[in-house]
Order: structure tokens, then sequence, then C-alpha cells
């Protein structure tokens, strides 16, 4: 499957559409600190917002395609420089979400069905 993202989507739309194509991922948002390097970056604190809004105005538009053979660091790197966010995916493992920044080159089906893996096959597990 191959899904178009676009300025018009607000960041918690583009979530859900990342969580709704691959389950055992999700994706967050943090907003770069452009004036001073030394703060860090803070979560998107209003989910609501267009992903528009953190364009810079010198960049053309153009759009996102999240694809199951893209490299996880790849799509990182094209939202990191295409827009005023850092994005990070994480990857779920029974109840906990994981940072995929060791795998980051394997791509998102990749780290989905290991996910999945992870998720599905531990928690049927029975202990007496």
């Amino acid at each position: 499957m191959r899904q178009e993202i676009t300025d018009g989507q607000t960041i918690a739309e583009v979530q859900e559409l990342f969580h709704y194509i691959f389950p055992f991922l999700k994706i967050d948002f943090f907003e770069k600190d452009l004036p001073d390097a030394n703060k860090t970056n803070k979560p998107v604190a209003n989910t609501g917002r267009l992903l528009g809004e953190f364009r810079p105005a010198k960049n053309e538009t153009s759009s996102i395609w999240l694809d199951k053979f893209i490299k996880v660091n790849e799509l990182e790197r094209y939202i990191n420089a295409t827009y005023r966010l850092q994005a990070q995916v994480f990857r779920r493992s029974r109840n906990v979400w994981l940072e995929t920044t060791i795998t980051n080159n394997w791509t998102l089906e990749e780290q989905n069905k290991q996910g999945e893996m992870l998720t599905v096959k531990t928690n049927d597990t029975k202990i007496d």
C-alpha cells in the first residue's frame, strides 16, 4: 500500500494514517527550535495543526509517500529536511513503544512485522 501525506493534513491525521497502515508502529513529531541550537526539541503540542504550517516558506510544496518499502531513516530524513519538524518512528514491543534508532535502516514493513511478532506472540504466551 502506498499513501500520500500532504500539507493539508493535520499532525493527528498523519499519525492516525501512519498507525492504520502500520499498526505496530507509530510516528511522533517534535518541533525544531531553530533560533537556539542548544534547546531540545519538544513534541508538537497541538496535533490539530496542519503539516503545512511547519514548512519553511522557501520550500516547494510536495507530498510525502508512505510506502512499506521505504526505510525508517529515509522517511525521517525526508520529513526533517522538508519541515521544521523532527520525526521519530517507534515500534511496539508488547505494551512499550521503542525508538527504532538501532534498526532505522529497516523498511517500514520490516519494522511493523517485527513489532507484530514481539507483541502478538509474547502476548499469547501464558505463564503458569
